[in-house]
């Protein structure tokens, strides 16, 4: 081991300014520590996905009946709309960038990230969002009623007459959230290229922080496109350009193209820590190594250019041309080649492990069946033909809800349940995370399966009424959101009174190796007393190897 060549340790690029940790109240201040943001980001993106489910129970409340006669129809489409916007723009990413700020400078071992006050300005602007885009139910006309994706012509009228509109507020709410998103990209890009510990090379990394990694790159390439494309729809709409309006000469379909450019690979950058969380965890609860590691690491990279290359997909019914629509049937399908090594590394690795079914390793098995599912159905969407059939249907709403719900959603859940004793110190309750699981899993399949016959049938989405022979698979989709609905109550249960009295955690309760269950529990305000030197690849369960120089590795 005295022969390992170790490489100089990067300093960080700007000064840690740490509070000694000032208990509670630190979470509702201008922390610079990257495990306070982290949690910040978790807790404020938690509260905005309740704000979203319940828009969505409204939704679905609608849609039990053929008729519109629970809600107007003006307050259905903007309570779509906004479901939409808050699930993605604040619950998702938010929830995704908190998991990575706390956990990266640890499995790194670094002491913070690179610019800790850039960090905090990051999160900040998450409650602002969410704050423009309530406020936005108050403005005459109410809130934004154009669909999370704001297509022109529809998202450049404004009945009301006024500069100051639904439509106006979430644009500028997108923008605010995007300059965020890049703030927080050019961090954590910096963080590990920049702060990683003695001997950590690229393939000694954790699968984890490849993917964020690899979402973060997604995100400094893809997010201008949606900016530039923001910034000359707000032209439009307030003073009367014609990037997009076509009464002033303009082209409606070129916003699709800037919009899907980054909003086709933003599914990745959802979707990749989330297959992050699914590498740490099988290998844990299986005790075994992870397998095919340097292939699984260099697929978040195949993945994160593949993407750059698929948006067109979306617009198979928007005047493509037919070559176009060809050569774009060619690359999405070739995404399902990085995203197939993936579960097959993870089915391989839980192949003959001694499984515990513990609550992270419920949930992650959970997404990972429904992520299977929903990557067939993606496969299917890629070809033109069945694209067409069911274009702009329930089909897309079910496929689309299985990604972001189905794995999105219950990865994170399993990642929450997995690292809540190193963050809070304190044991969650078992038997509460099992019933938490089973009416999570059962409501997602029962919400979303249903979509697929509707949308093959042809029902369109979208729309507050429909024809009555679409009511018995609606009300099984309506039953379904209201027991998922009620699924957050055992969570919040658990996570609440585990984390004012819960078991005390020890350091690692879950025998895991990596350099996050090396420090206590919940870890010192800088992390590491001395900055580890790693010499061996991570996911060593039941090999000799230690992870790290000094003997207090914790392997079998």
């Amino acid at each position: 081991m005295t022969n390992i060549p170790i490489k100089r340790l990067d300093l960080p690029l700007e000064k840690p300014h740490h509070s000694s940790g000032g208990g509670w109240k630190e979470y509702f201040s201008f922390s610079t520590d990257h495990k306070v943001i982290g949690i910040q980001y978790l807790v404020t993106s938690f509260i905005f996905f309740l704000v979203g489910g319940i828009f969505a129970m409204i939704l679905r409340g609608e849609l039990v009946t053929p008729e519109s006669d629970l809600v107007d129809r003006t307050v259905y489409n903007g309570m779509f709309t906004m479901h939409g916007t808050v699930m993605l723009f604040l619950w998702t990413f938010p929830s995704l960038v908190g998991l990575a700020n706390y956990l990266v400078p640890l499995m790194i071992g670094a002491r913070d990230m690179a610019f800790p006050r850039l960090n905090a300005a990051a999160f900040w602007m998450v409650p602002v969002v969410g704050i423009l885009l309530m406020a936005s139910f108050f403005v005459p006309g109410g809130p934004a009623q154009s669909g999370w994706w704001a297509y022109p012509p529809v998202s450049i009228q404004n009945p009301t007459g006024r500069l100051f509109n639904g439509q106006v507020i979430w644009l500028l709410a997108v923008a605010i959230s995007g300059v965020s998103s890049i703030m927080g990209a050019v961090n954590f890009v910096t963080t590990i290229v920049k702060m990683r510990a003695p001997g950590m090379g690229f393939f000694r990394m954790p699968l984890f922080v490849w993917a964020v990694f690899s979402a973060q790159i997604i995100q400094l390439f893809g997010l201008p496109a949606l900016t530039a494309g923001a910034v000359m729809l707000l032209l439009d709409i307030t003073v009367g350009t014609g990037f997009f309006n076509p009464s002033n000469g303009g082209n409606p379909v070129m916003f699709q193209h800037y919009f899907w450019f980054y909003s086709h690979p933003a599914v990745y950058v959802i979707i990749l820590p989330i297959f992050g969380v699914f590498s740490e965890i099988f290998p844990v609860y299986a005790r075994k190594p992870l397998f095919g590691y340097k292939v699984v690491a260099i697929s978040s990279m195949l993945i994160a250019v593949v993407s750059a290359i698929v948006w067109v997909h979306h617009m198979y019914a928007s005047s493509t041309p037919a070559w176009m629509r060809m050569v774009f049937m060619m690359t999405t399908m070739l995404v399902s080649v990085p995203t197939g090594i993936k579960v097959f590394a993870w089915v391989a690795t839980i192949w003959g492990g001694k499984i515990r079914l513990s609550t992270p390793m419920l949930f992650a098995l959970g997404g990972l069946i429904m992520f299977v599912f929903a990557g067939i159905v993606g496969i299917m969407l890629s070809s033109v033909p069945v694209d067409i059939h069911v274009n702009n249907t329930y089909f897309i709403v079910g496929h689309f809800h299985y990604v972001l719900y189905g794995t999105v959603t219950m990865g994170m859940y399993a990642a929450i349940y997995h690292w809540f004793p190193k963050m809070t110190g304190r044991m969650y309750n078992e038997g509460w995370g099992k019933i938490h699981f089973w009416l999570a899993f059962i409501g997602t399949n029962l919400n979303f399966f249903p979509m697929h016959p509707l949308g093959l049938q042809g029902m369109l989405r979208r729309v507050a009424s429909y024809a009555p022979e679409y009511q018995g698979w609606n009300i099984v989709a309506s039953l379904g959101a209201f027991l998922l609905g009620m699924s957050t109550l055992p969570f919040i249960f658990n996570m609440l009174v585990s984390w004012m009295q819960g078991e005390k955690a020890p350091d690692n309760p879950w025998r895991a190796i990596g350099l996050e269950w090396l420090v206590s529990s919940p870890p010192p305000v800088e992390n590491f007393e001395e900055i580890p030197v790693v010499i061996s690849e991570p996911y060593g369960y039941g090999k000799s190897e230690p992870l790290i120089a000094e003997a207090h590795s914790h392997q079998d």
